[in-house]
């Protein structure tokens, strides 16, 4: 029998769901992805509407794992599905639960593990932890981080996520939240983050907060003449910021300079606190490449210690970004194996 896991990544707009071998070989990969609950969907927070929510979205994903395992099984009957491996924000993988996600519509503690393994009581392993841990997990096994025992994922997306390999494991910490580096106060007194705190790395340098430094610097220099000024919020993607820059738009370039100082002195912190021998980057902005990279490692070498200095690496992912976070949220289910093995 071929071994499969079930990666599913719900993230802050959709949700990835696939089928990956213990290689790491997508064997089948949801398109279009489904649709995540929207933070706008539950503006008051009631948890009457967060329940509705969740039931709606539970459902929807049932359907789909299911779609998924009879896809693979029709093309390799001898396929046998050993766990579901599930990324999610403020995912706790002691306990199996979404807590408290600032960027979802859900309220409070959802038992999310359990009710997906209540749908699959057949399949045996159903592990959930935060979205960046598994993108480190992945990272690790299958990416620029195997052969390391220490380093750190860092997902610029929605949110600033993080995940700590230290000695070669995940680093989760008494509660199961440990590594939370993008809510780290950054700017005392600054932005307001989505989880309601202010001045937070993540409110600066996830693909969100560089968004909102584009419009802060039209803002200051009044430059209506950036072709950055003709974009609508909603529209705007690292990706045009990468492109205006590469046009030689000033605004574009001080975009990168204003997040890779401040991305470099929140990493500065990592590396004081672990010491890690790489930093890995991963997400929509790091396909701006040098512009994102050099003030990022430039701020981060100024604001370390000398011991420090020249010794940490900081690099792009090298896992797929089209299959990254479905082979992350897998490789939960092939290191609870490994450990059931040891």
């Amino acid at each position: 029998m071929k071994q499969v896991a079930l990666g599913i990544d719900i993230g802050g707009t959709n949700t990835s769901i696939g089928v990956v071998d213990r290689e790491g070989n997508v064997l089948y990969d949801k398109k279009p992805q489904l649709p995540t609950p929207q933070k706008k969907d539950n503006p008051s927070g009631s948890e009457i509407k967060s329940e509705e929510l969740m039931l709606s979205f539970i459902a929807a994903l049932t359907l789909e794992i299911k779609a998924a395992i009879e896809t693979v099984m029709k093309i390799n009957p001898h396929i046998e599905v050993v766990g579901i491996g599930i990324g999610a924000p403020n995912g706790n993988y002691y306990s199996g639960t979404i807590e408290h996600a600032p960027n979802l519509p859900f309220v409070g503690v959802i038992n999310f593990a359990q009710r997906i393994q209540d749908e699959f009581p057949h399949i045996k392993h159903v592990k959930l932890t935060n979205d960046a841990n598994a993108a480190a997990l992945g990272e690790l096994i299958y990416g620029g981080g195997k052969g390391m025992k220490n380093f750190v994922m860092i997902t610029l997306g929605t949110g600033l996520g993080s995940g700590i390999i230290v000695n070669g494991d995940l680093v989760y910490g008494a509660d199961g939240f440990a590594g939370e580096v993008g809510h780290t106060t950054i700017v005392p007194g600054g932005r307001l983050c989505g989880c309601g705190g202010i001045g937070h790395l993540e409110a600066y340098c996830s693909a969100t907060g560089i968004k909102r430094t584009v419009y802060e610097l039209l803002a200051k220099y009044n430059n209506g003449e950036s072709e950055l000024a003709l974009v609508p919020y909603n529209d705007m993607t690292s990706k045009i910021v990468f492109d205006a820059a590469e046009k030689g738009d000033a605004i574009a370039k001080e975009v990168f300079e204003v997040s890779g100082e401040l991305l470099g002195r929140g990493l500065a912190d990592t590396v004081h606190h672990l010491s890690p021998e790489a930093i890995f980057l991963f997400g929509g902005p790091i396909a701006a490449g040098e512009y994102i990279f050099k003030p990022t490692k430039d701020s981060m070498e100024r604001h370390l210690l000398p011991i420090f200095r020249n010794k940490v690496k900081i690099l792009p992912s090298e896992l797929r970004e089209g299959s990254a976070a479905i082979i992350g949220a897998s490789a939960l289910v092939w290191k609870e194996l490994e450990k059931k093995n040891e």
